[in-house]
């Protein structure tokens, strides 16, 4: 199975003792390692059930925490690790409200999961946490639509502690083949984008022979 990024788990995660469900889950991690873009699976309180070399590349930087490294819960990284601004772009705006209205949205189908709810509780006791998320948080969405709170589809900015990306931007896609779906899984790939380029403006070939001016005022006539 592929590696517990940026930390190991205290106990393994428990999934149904089958034959077919751990040869599966074997196969899945060993396909994540074929892939070059830091991609995760992740269970509902998002924790890291498997993530592969790319992303604990992209993570290898990020000092200890108690309870929020990046391969072991997800949510909690973004949220409550000091180091999350350093490598995940535009951290509040780009990554914690839309991983605060994730939690909102797992509350509602999972209120009384106990891991949830312990996070829920650690927003509540940090006051600045707290505001954004009984207040920033509607007003976000209601600014931005509720289609911004879905990580499927998202570009966010990234820096890459590798310089052959630096400064980057990345496509989340999410997939649940049935499967993973049936454990509770979901998987989320980081797709690494390509630096935009500036656009370049041609401007009009002047005719030979005419004064200069500046293209924004127009030439005299006559």
């Amino acid at each position: 199975m592929a590696h517990q990024a940026g930390g190991q788990r205290p106990a393994p995660r428990p999934v149904p003792d089958t034959c077919d469900t751990q040869a599966y889950l074997q196969d899945y991690g060993a396909l994540l390692e074929y892939m070059s873009c830091p991609s995760m699976v992740v269970d509902h309180q998002w924790n890291v059930v498997m993530a592969n070399r790319a992303f604990e590349a992209l993570f290898r930087g990020v000092g200890p925490h108690p309870t929020a490294m990046p391969g072991v819960n997800f949510l909690r990284f973004v949220l409550f690790h000091p180091d999350a601004g350093g490598i995940l772009g535009e951290h509040e705006a780009a990554w914690c409200l839309p991983m605060l209205a994730q939690l909102r949205t797992a509350l509602e189908f999972y209120g009384h999961d106990h891991e949830l709810q312990a996070v829920r509780r650690e927003i509540a006791q940090d006051p600045i946490m707290e505001a954004a998320y009984r207040h920033g948080l509607p007003h976000w969405i209601s600014a931005v639509g509720e289609a911004a709170t879905r990580l499927d589809g998202a570009v966010r900015l990234l820096h890459h502690p590798d310089p052959r990306h630096g400064r980057t931007e990345c496509r989340i896609v999410e997939e649940a083949p049935q499967p993973l779906r049936e454990l509770g899984y979901r998987r989320l790939t980081m797709v690494l984008r390509e630096p935009r380029r500036p656009t370049t403006v041609r401007r009009p070939r002047r005719p030979r022979g005419t004064t200069s001016h500046l293209t924004a005022v127009p030439a005299p006539e006559g």
